[in-house]
């Protein structure tokens, strides 16, 4: 109990940095994938791979975003991250869906992602039910399908 509090504690001291700012970030859905559609997009095997943004323009986006920001710590200590990530539907240069992600976070998001690709492609969960999972508290769905995540390594 005592570490799930100290876990507990720690996830609001950093919540800031496990959700982007909703002004900001609020996430944005590519127009071009529909729930008719998922099994030709997104289900696809190599499809994200056909529409993610060059690192270009994401190591450019970020910089901005991080001087914006005001953030602190080197560029590569954050990962330029789809906050509604491509392979459930999210936009992929549309810069209220890309924000600099801490990587200790982003490596507990991408086990979200894929747990939700997986649903939506094996037709137990809706895209919009996916998305919105995603965009209302990712780390509530880690937990549901890994137990109370770990604390981020630094």
């Amino acid at each position: 109990m005592k570490q799930f509090l100290i876990l507990l504690i720690s996830a609001f001291a950093l919540s800031a940095q496990v959700f982007p700012d909703p002004d900001r970030t609020p996430g944005v859905r590519n127009p071009d994938v529909t729930q008719d559609n998922i099994h030709q997009t997104i289900c696809m095997a190599g499809w994200t791979k056909t529409i993610r943004p060059k690192t270009s323009y994401t190591n450019k986006l970020k910089a901005a975003q991080m001087a914006e920001l005001d953030l602190s710590g080197k560029p590569n200590t954050y990962e330029e991250d789809h906050f509604l990530p491509l392979e459930i539907g999210g936009h992929p240069t549309d810069p209220h869906n890309l924000w600099p992600e801490p990587w200790p976070w982003a490596r507990l998001k991408d086990v979200v992602e894929t747990y939700l690709h997986r649903q939506v492609c094996a037709d137990k969960m809706t895209l919009k039910e996916a998305q919105t999972e995603l965009l209302t508290d990712w780390t509530a769905v880690y937990e549901r399908i890994k137990g109370v995540p770990p604390a981020p390594k630094k």
